[in-house]
């Protein structure tokens, strides 16, 4: 019996076969919007694990409910001065960030 060919492809081949190989301006873009709505899904999980709603969030860190919403929803950037109040004020974490090549 012959084998059926697989046209399973892994993330990294679906991007470059849509989207270009990294470097390229499309692929960046596609890159860059992942970046940010990853912030916002990460917020949204902290939020949810530490039981608050994202009215308490947003008066622990001194910003609004709307403002968080449209973070997590990927509406809205936020800047790092303020992703650092809402996880060391809103959380009780720290920021740590890094640089790879």
């Amino acid at each position: 019996m012959k084998a059926k060919k697989s046209n399973t492809k892994t993330l990294e081949q679906f991007k470059e076969i849509h989207y270009g190989k990294q470097g390229t301006a499309k692929r960046d873009k596609l890159e860059s919007g992942y970046e940010s709505f990853k912030i916002g899904a990460l917020i949204h999980d902290a939020r949810l694990e530490k039981g608050l709603t994202q009215e308490q969030l947003a008066t622990k860190c001194g910003t609004t409910k709307s403002y968080i919403s449209r973070i997590e929803n990927n509406i809205k950037e936020v800047r790092i001065s303020t992703l650092q109040k809402i996880i060391e004020l809103g959380f009780g974490g720290q920021l740590q960030m890094s640089i790879k090549f």
